[in-house]
């Protein structure tokens, strides 16, 4: 007999194992710097910090439940751009907003800074590529996938994304962790589809990536978001067009939900 897994308890102890693969694997990033550079050290130490965790949790849901896979269907491709649209309105308009307002000491500044100014090849595969595909294997293919087979969609989509923000260990991040997290959570218990929210938290570090090259890092830890949005009027536009919007996009995507749902419905009706 096969067991739903993760439980509660269990979620919190796979976001412990992976913060525990983070803090372990550390000084492995420390070693390779010195061998092969910074930003090479650093997709490496990735790979592994998040990638053993993840071989780890696999392993443990393979022997509980027997499930052995994951769902990468999209059924309905149309909602590919308003998946898109929706979260890098809910970046630029939402969640830079509130995280720019708790305050972010000095030496936490140049660590955001120092990753920041990395703008190769490996950090680019690390944001786009690697981060969002193991990232996503873990916290919705495994924990909020398992979560949603034992409690409410509230309760499983809260629950993982908090987790999801937890393991970024500093405030900052856990604002944008939890928010895009209730976002793809959402998309997932939607459509139980990974590719989609593959795709949400590579548009997130996609748009955090590109950035990079329009914004002086060194300046930008020192500016308001009034400034950097250049001025209030700005920013109030730029915040008042992202909720409208991630609105619309959140409106048509729940939409298109309801419509696939009545049509697959339909469709398992007439085989009955």
């Amino acid at each position: 007999m096969t067991k739903n897994y993760p439980n509660v308890t269990q979620s919190f102890g796979i976001a412990g194992i992976v913060i525990l693969g983070m803090l372990f694997l550390n000084p492995v990033n420390i070693v390779l710097e010195k061998l092969i550079g910074k930003e090479a050290s650093m997709f490496i130490y990735y790979l592994l910090a998040i990638g053993l965790p993840f071989l780890i949790v696999y392993t443990i849901r393979k022997r509980k439940t027997r499930e052995d896979s994951f769902n990468l269907n999209i059924e309905n491709k149309l909602i590919i751009p308003f998946v898109v649209a929706g979260t890098i309105a809910l970046l630029f308009g939402i969640i830079s907003p509130i995280g720019s307002l708790i305050p972010m000491p000095e030496n936490i500044q140049k660590v955001f800074m120092d990753f920041g100014s990395q703008t190769g090849f490996f950090p680019f595969l690390l944001m786009v590529v690697a981060a969002p595909i193991l990232e996503e294997l873990i916290f919705r293919g495994i924990i909020l996938d398992g979560l949603l087979k034992n409690y409410s969609p509230e309760k499983s989509i809260l629950l993982s994304s908090f987790l999801f923000g937890l393991v970024h260990l500093n405030p900052w991040q856990f604002v944008t962790g939890f928010i895009i997290g209730l976002f793809a959570g959402w998309v997932y218990y939607k459509t139980q589809s990974l590719s989609l929210t593959i795709i949400i938290h590579a548009t997130a570090n996609l748009s955090g990536y590109i950035m990079r090259y329009f914004i002086d890092m060194d300046s930008s830890m020192d500016d308001s978001l009034v400034r950097m949005y250049g001025g209030l009027t700005n920013l109030i536009f730029v915040i008042l067009g992202s909720i409208i919007i991630a609105s619309a996009c959140i409106y048509f995507l729940g939409k298109e939900f309801s419509k696939t749902k009545v049509e697959m419905a339909a469709q398992n009706k007439s085989y009955i």
